[in-house]
């Protein structure tokens, strides 16, 4: 028996995807047409002998996630529950501190995934590489390849190359250690909570030490990677499997649209029902484009390539939208032009106005190269990258919105470009 459990952080985590975390946890905003958990939790289903998921994280419970949770666990058929962490606890220490749920009813070993990654997720080849490499071992990470400078952005694995075992792991390196990085997706044994456990009481130790000479209180945080994988790795006890098949970070609202025409693309083969086609008197369909089937579009639109519509959104004639996100309730008026950009939930773009960003894609010329986590500010100006509308924004007719940030509940009267509109 195996179980899944997937860290969705807190709050505070989503700060990097402002203004659209305001209205809806991060975990949950759509890519490609549905949740962005949704894609884990589907990988996870399709193992076999998968008993249960398990959330963990410190979100405080709400509607939106109970729902979440009741609506997969019926289109699933798997049992899902959200424990919530007491504070940040890390990514060892959630574990560790849910340690009885996790292992009641004896699973054989679980699939560990933060929830900000995108990825064909290949938990059935890590199984199986899992068990070919015997029962010594406590974990195997998935690892890709990405290109010497980027590699320093992630945790890096230095690897024997005909063993695969994890000689050597750092977390964000000052300096190239190695272009294989850490994916954030792991199997592990129960045997990984012991090696948890030892990190845990050295800490203590280390707190009791702390407080009795400085009077200071040091966090109980456990990190997997820095804590556990620096400690474990030479000792024959992690393993590295590494994919050749999409990965990618979602850490910014920019990265969710790349990370949507990644999951669009993958429909072809798992979801072709999902991807909208061209047919008499529906609007012009150029790539790969999702439609939610209860919106409302006009038949002279165009519409892709890598767009998603979602829930009741309207869309005008003569309307273009490519590489975007329409949320929940948007309405597009008649020949406007959306590019690069996500328009939030229930807004409106006036007729012949222009909402348009900059791409903040992966270099297409580099097979390895990883979608950069841009800072929000650069020389001391707002970087250019997607433009984001949040929710209940309203773009007068006529205007040009570019590579801007609007927050939620304003009414625009004239364009802007390169600022944030508070």
């Amino acid at each position: 028996m195996l179980k899944a459990v997937i860290l969705i952080g807190g709050p505070q985590k989503g700060t990097r995807f402002r203004p659209l975390s305001f209205e809806v946890p991060k975990p949950l905003f759509p890519v490609a047409g549905v949740p962005m958990l949704q894609h884990h939790i589907e990988a996870c289903a399709q193992v076999p002998d998968m008993k249960e998921i398990i959330l963990t994280g410190f979100f405080q419970p709400n509607d939106e996630l109970n729902r979440f949770i009741s609506s997969a666990q019926q289109e699933f058929k798997i049992q899902i529950r959200y424990l919530q962490e007491f504070a940040a606890l890390g990514t060892g220490g959630g574990i560790y501190h849910f340690r009885d749920q996790i292992l009641s009813g004896g699973p054989a070993a679980f699939f560990l995934m933060n929830a900000d990654v995108c990825s064909e997720f290949p938990l059935q080849e890590m199984l199986r590489f899992h068990r070919q490499h015997g029962e010594n071992h406590c974990g195997v990470l998935l690892g890709t390849t990405a290109n010497r400078t980027q590699s320093l952005n992630y945790g890096c694995i230095v690897e024997n190359h005909e063993t695969n075992e994890v000689l050597h792991f750092v977390e964000k390196p000052s300096t190239f250690v190695s272009d294989i990085i850490s994916c954030g997706i792991y199997l592990f044994t129960p045997d990984i909570f012991g090696h948890i456990g030892n990190i845990f009481q050295r800490n203590q130790q280390e707190r009791i030490q702390e407080e009795l000479t400085n009077g200071k209180q040091m966090p109980e945080v456990i990190r997997l990677e820095q804590d556990i994988f620096t400690t474990l790795a030479g000792q024959k006890k992690l393993f590295v499997y590494k994919t050749q098949h999409f990965w990618s970070q979602i850490k910014s609202a920019g990265s969710a649209i790349y990370a949507s025409r990644l999951y669009l693309k993958q429909y072809h083969k798992t979801h072709p029902e999902r991807l909208a086609t061209n047919q008499d008197g529906t609007p012009k369909i150029i790539g790969d484009v999702y439609i939610h089937p209860t919106s409302n579009i006009d038949p002279s639109a165009v519409l892709g390539p890598n767009v998603s519509i979602g829930k009741g959104v309207t869309i005008g004639g003569g309307v273009r939208v490519r590489e975007s996100i329409v949320l929940h309730g948007a309405v597009l008026q008649d020949h406007c032009c959306v590019l690069n950009s996500i328009v939030g939930w229930d807004s409106t773009v006036g007729k012949w106005a222009r909402v348009e960003g900059t791409p903040s894609d992966p270099n297409p010329n580099d097979p390895y190269a990883k979608i950069d986590s841009e800072t929000l500010f650069r020389d001391g100006g707002l970087t250019p990258s997607i433009t984001i509308l949040g929710c209940n924004v309203n773009i007068p007719s006529e205007v040009i919105i570019r590579n801007s940030i609007v927050l939620p509940h304003k009414d625009l009267n004239r364009s802007f470009q390169n600022q944030i509109i508070l």
